[in-house]
């Protein structure tokens, strides 16, 4: 079907861990402080962070946030920019990406699927990555700026649980004919899974899998 207007079906990927074989903000963080060594100063405010988390109910993206912040926080919008296309081409050959996630992406793109990539890291470089894996949309956790430089709080809800379970519903709005399949590999995807037409947990941990087994929700390992 080649009308991506009225996709006969849309498929929701998450990012770290699913597609990926480990986290890619923490990646991007520490290569920015390696680049960038003095920027080891500001990280003295690490306890008074990991104290805010905790008092939030480990809410994630306060966390998030706060490092994001603490170490980015007052630098320009292009040379982010810049910075998150050389993090992004980076990812490209080295041993980033799981070979099974990647098949799965070509086989929905190969059947004229409306792809959808839906992470709770930041848009600083999510965006770039979907640019370059060949997704129609990218929905992640989006960052606040203040003029020209960058803030680091949140502009919105972290991209995570109940937020990925909204934006499953504005997607179906948009698309109310299509079917959704959902791939996802933690606790905090299994709200919008839930609720897709299909839906796979995948390289989940103990807990995420007897949750994803109470919810009907197949699971499997993604190499």
């Amino acid at each position: 079907m080649n009308n991506k207007d009225s996709p006969a079906m849309v498929a929701i990927f998450d990012l770290d861990g699913t597609l990926t074989w480990r986290d890619t903000l923490l990646a991007f963080l520490g290569r920015y402080i390696a680049a960038r060594p003095w920027r080891l100063l500001r990280l003295w405010r690490v306890p008074a962070v990991l104290i805010a988390y905790l008092r939030a109910g480990r809410e994630r993206g306060v966390l998030k946030a706060r490092v994001i912040h603490m170490v980015m926080a007052g630098d320009r919008r292009a040379a982010l920019e810049r910075w998150a296309v050389q993090f992004a081409d980076s990812l490209q050959g080295r041993g980033t990406f799981r070979p099974d996630a990647l098949a799965v992406l070509r086989e929905h793109r190969k059947a004229d699927h409306h792809l959808v990539l839906m992470s709770a890291s930041p848009d600083l470089y999510v965006t770039k990555l979907g640019e370059q894996l060949g997704f129609e949309e990218t929905l992640c956790t989006m960052l606040s700026w203040q003029g020209d430089r960058l803030d680091g709080t949140l502009r919105g809800a972290n991209c995570l649980g109940a937020e990925k379970l909204r934006q499953l519903a504005l997607l179906r709005a948009r698309y109310p004919k299509a079917r959704f399949v959902a791939y996802g590999n933690s606790g905090g995807d299994l709200a919008h899974m839930a609720r897709a037409d299909q839906a796979i947990l995948v390289n989940a941990g103990r807990s995420a899998r007897e949750q994803a087994a109470r919810l009907g929700i197949p699971v499997g390992d993604w190499r």
